[in-house]
């Protein structure tokens, strides 16, 4: 991360909010009304814009990133973030991060706070600086993006919640429909500094969230702060173990180490004999095809940060 130097002027700024509707009528219009309070009147001019549907957000983010505002406040959670992010990578428009999500890895690891109120602290007294991206096939991602097992649980657990609504037993319930379906683990062949490697394998995760790897347990994190990504590739050969393995790192429980072949590098192709492969990326889901070729965007967003340097997340 490039930390710039020098406040950001948002009382010289054009300055726009985008948020998603989906995520509760009730819990937008209070953010809305906070936003109009504490910001707007420190902008040179500011308005908020609204998906009414999370599907919605990267078409909204990229027309307001067309529109030729100084700085976009991302609102929500990991997947906002992300998809705001895409729209502004390689401009010099500024985003700033409001998290309201579950995890806010985004917004933990820019140290900008887990609240609201918190990124609203820090977005009034900000400098503006820069942070590396992921990008999968021109897919933007900001923490995360995974093969195999997890987006297939992230698929069944919406049907599942559309017929009997959401609740942990229904949860529970999802992996297990999952895990039936998900009768052979992957062939995946990784391409990486100038070699090749062969795997068989239920889950590939690729972290780019010091974070959350540190959530999960995992070494790796300080590679990340250095503009790496982790690959982890899970090593069991037999589905139970695999399943095991896997299901530990994708819903975030001690991992261990020796479950997955760990991979640092700044980009890498894996390649998998099915053409198209549904890959979750920071909460979503999208079906891409392979080869799938992972690289790290260095410095590709500009961002604002505590002026002070100071971490704003709490323990």
């Amino acid at each position: 991360m490039n930390d710039g130097s020098g406040q950001f002027d948002l009382g010289q700024a054009r300055v726009c909010a985008v948020m998603n509707a989906g995520s509760g009528r009730r819990k937008h219009h209070e953010i809305s009304r906070t936003l109009n309070e504490r910001i707007a009147p420190a902008c040179g001019r500011f308005e908020i814009r609204v998906a009414k549907r999370g599907r919605d957000l990267p078409d909204l983010a990229r027309r307001v990133a067309d529109e030729g505002f100084d700085l976009v406040i991302a609102v929500g959670g990991d997947g906002t973030q992300s998809a705001v992010a895409g729209a502004l990578a390689g401009s010099d428009t500024a985003m700033g991060v409001l998290p309201g999500g579950t995890f806010n890895y985004f917004a933990r690891d820019l140290g900008v706070g887990e609240t609201i109120e918190d990124g609203i602290d820090t977005i009034l007294n900000a400098r503006k600086g820069s942070t590396d991206l992921g990008e999968v096939n021109g897919l933007v991602f900001l923490n995360n993006i995974s093969l195999g097992a997890y987006p297939q649980i992230l698929k069944t657990r919406e049907g599942i919640y559309r017929r009997w609504g959401r609740s942990r037993i229904a949860a529970y319930w999802s992996v297990a429909v999952a895990l039936r379906r998900l009768r052979r683990p992957m062939q995946l062949t990784a391409h990486v500094d100038g070699q090749e490697r062969s795997h068989t394998s239920a889950l590939v995760f690729v972290a780019r969230s010091a974070y959350q790897l540190e959530t999960f347990g995992l070494e790796g994190a300080d590679a990340i702060r250095d503009g790496k990504m982790v690959v982890l590739i899970a090593k069991a050969s037999r589905a139970m173990p695999l399943f095991r393995s896997a299901l530990r790192l994708a819903f975030g429980h001690s991992a261990r180490d020796e479950d997955f072949e760990m991979i640092v590098t700044d980009s890498i192709e894996i390649e998998t004999p099915d053409s198209a492969q549904l890959v979750a990326h920071d909460g979503e889901k999208t079906r891409l095809r392979s080869p799938f070729r992972l690289k790290v965007r260095q410095g590709a967003l500009r961002v604002l940060l505590p002026v002070d340097g100071q971490s704003k997340t709490t323990s």
